[in-house]
């Protein structure tokens, strides 16, 4: 089986939301020189209506993160507030 990854694209950073089944929720490209925590506030922050209209009976959402993200960052309460 052979592995097809897209394309290098120099200057441009993806940030992809997939949900359990692996297809995908949200996406968000920045600036290569953003940091991976600064694109994710944004992706956060431009679909945060999608959080807030969440019903009551859905289960809870768990975000997982890979290495390139810092959760205390997010997890800080200034950076909380800004997104809401």
């Amino acid at each position: 089986m052979q592995n097809w990854d897209a394309p290098a694209t120099n200057g441009i950073k993806r940030h992809l939301a997939i949900d359990t089944l692996g297809f995908p929720f949200f996406t968000h490209c920045t600036r290569a020189n953003v940091s991976d925590d600064a694109g994710l506030k944004e992706k956060f922050t431009l679909n945060i209506d999608y959080f807030k209209s969440k019903p009551i009976d859905i289960p809870k959402i768990t975000i997982l993160l890979d290495h390139g993200y810092h959760p205390e960052y997010l997890t800080q309460e200034k950076n909380i507030a800004k997104l809401f």
